[in-house]
Formats: structure tokens, sequence, C-alpha cells
């Protein structure tokens, strides 16, 4: 009789061991990012570095960032040296001001990307890199390259025909769940983003399941989450500052060399901690574990600042979420 108990003892602990195991397996694990703007802000490499860490510590299977990362020179090096030290794969988004100073051939190729738009899977899940960054005039399309886009808002921030057709085909050629990254919001802040989002949610309709189930953006500098058609929107903050687009009295936040060589911070709030998250997906949800900051001060409240600018919340912070598929 006791033989038999710890026959059965032992195929229940197999039992539980087998579907442990094959849990962990359907398991995708990334830390994601944006705007750092590594070298406009004077700690730049240790938000970097913190990011790295916190993603080797949660064993992720993949980094990504949402753009606006660096430069190409030889004095951001450092800033790829970093992002290159994790040990497992790594992805990039095209951000505005990645193209401030290159063409989008020139970056792409700097960063060692598959191209302007691209997609990947890992596990059970299927991620699409949208690009964005493109001016239309009314009749043409061109994309973002060496500050060409310093032009009235309502013709940037556009996704080409040419990629939306090539958008239509990449989902319709898996029939895993789809997660979305882009630098602009396409809920919010791409001028042609009705246009992705019915793409997107159409694609659902067709597969007659929740294909697209979320969509990562940056460039706002805030944090929130929205639904829409059954697609979750995340803004993803910046893991350095938020632009106020006006004095931000940061005389009282660093000395004036420090101001001096980042003019930037001048119309800036910095966050005294990089913000990023940590992305668990399994077959049902995905659990976001976000970073929380302060303002360095003066803080928003000492510069009697609303708790928006705009549309966006002004936070520090990116919260935590579960997202049920």
């Amino acid at each position: 009789m006791k033989k038999n108990n710890l026959i059965a003892l032992f195929l229940m602990l197999c039992t539980a061991c087998f579907c442990s195991c094959s849990q962990q397996e359907k398991t995708v694990t990334f830390a994601i990012a944006s705007d750092f703007h590594a070298q406009d802000v004077p700690d730049g490499k240790e938000r970097l570095s913190s990011f790295v860490r916190a993603a080797q510590d949660a064993n992720a299977d993949f980094i990504i960032e949402l753009g606006d990362f660096c430069r190409l020179d030889s004095a951001n090096q450092v800033f790829h040296d970093i992002w290159n030290s994790f040990p497992r794969d790594k992805y990039h988004t095209i951000g505005n001001h990645d193209m401030d100073a290159y063409t989008p051939d020139e970056y792409v190729a700097g960063m060692k990307m598959p191209g302007h738009y691209y997609s990947f899977d890992k596990g059970d899940f299927h991620f699409i890199v949208l690009d964005g960054n493109n001016l239309y005039d009314g009749k043409k399309y061109t994309h973002y390259s060496k500050a060409n886009y310093y032009v009235n808002p309502k013709m940037r921030a556009f996704v080409d025909p040419e990629q939306m057709e090539w958008l239509k085909k990449d989902l319709e050629s898996t029939d895993k769940k789809c997660i979305i990254f882009s630098h602009q919001s396409i809920d919010t802040f791409m001028n042609n983003g009705k246009e992705v989002h019915a793409l997107l949610a159409g694609e659902n309709k067709r597969a007659g399941f929740k294909k697209v189930v979320l969509a990562f953006s940056g460039h706002n500098h805030s944090n929130y989450t929205k639904k829409i058609d059954g697609i979750t929107y995340v803004q993803i903050n910046s893991a350095s500052y938020v632009w106020i687009d006006k004095p931000s009295q940061t005389e009282k936040r660093y000395p004036a060399e420090i101001n001096k060589r980042y003019p930037i911070l001048n119309y800036s709030m910095t966050y005294d901690k990089p913000l990023y998250a940590i992305v668990t997906l399994t077959e049902d949800e995905a659990d976001i574990k976000g970073t929380k900051a302060g303002f360095l001060p003066p803080t928003p409240e000492e510069l009697n600042m609303n708790d928006s600018i705009g549309v966006f919340p002004l936070v520090s912070s990116i919260e935590d979420a579960k997202i049920r598929f």
C-alpha cells in the first residue's frame, strides 16, 4: 500500500512539473522603454544601465525601445555598448528625433535594424514594429530625414500606404496573437491612426478571434491605457523626462554647467529614476509591471502646472496593468 502511495505521489509530482514547464514555455517576457534621449540628459548612461539590469533580472526574452534612443556618432557609442550588453534579442523602433541627424537608411543600418518596419515571433506571439515617421503633403509621402519634419503638425506622423499594405499581409500571414510597437501612438498622435486602427480591428474581424491584442507606443512622454474595439493601447512614458515647452526653472534643478551642456533641460522636467516596464505575456493576459519615479524639483505642483499637458497625463510613472486577452 505504501509503495502504491509513493508511485501515485511520484506521478502527481511529474504531472505538476510537466504542467509548470508547459506553462513556462507559453510565457514570453520582455522589457520595454521609450524616449531615453540618452545624449540629452546628464545621466543617460545610468538610466540605460538600470533598464538593462532590470531586463536581465527579469530573465526577459528580449528588450525593445520605442524610439528617440540615441545618436550614431562616437560620443554615443557608450549607449550602444550598454544596450548591446543585454545577452538576448534586442529591438529598436524609429522615433522622430532619431531622424534629426540621419536619413532613415543610415539609422536603420547604424542600429542594425532589419528595416524601417518589421516583425518577429516569440513563443505564441507575433510582434510588429511600425514606422510612423512619414510626412504627407496631400500628394506624396516622404520619410523623416535629417530634421525635415519641422513643418505643419498636420503633415507629420503618417504610416505610408506601402507600409499599410505590408502590415495587412503580415497580419494575415500569422495565426498568433499580435502585439504592435510604434513610436507615435496609433490611438492619439498618428495623423492616420484611425486608418491603422481600422486595419487592426478589421483583421480581428476577418480572423474571427482577437488576434491583435495590444499596441504599445511612446513619443508623448506620458502614461495611460485605453481600449478601443477590443484592442488595448498602452502609452509608455519616457525613461528620462517630460517636455513642457516652457521654462522649467531647471536652474534650481541642475548646476549651470549641466544646463548649458544639455539645453533640452531648460524646457523639461526630469524624473528622479528611469522609467520602463517588464511585460509578461501568457495565453490569456499581459501583466505589465511598471516603475514609479518622482519629478526632480521644482515639481509640476511647485510650478503651478495642471495634471496634464493637452490630452496627455503629466505623470512620472508607468503604471502596473493586467490586460486580459
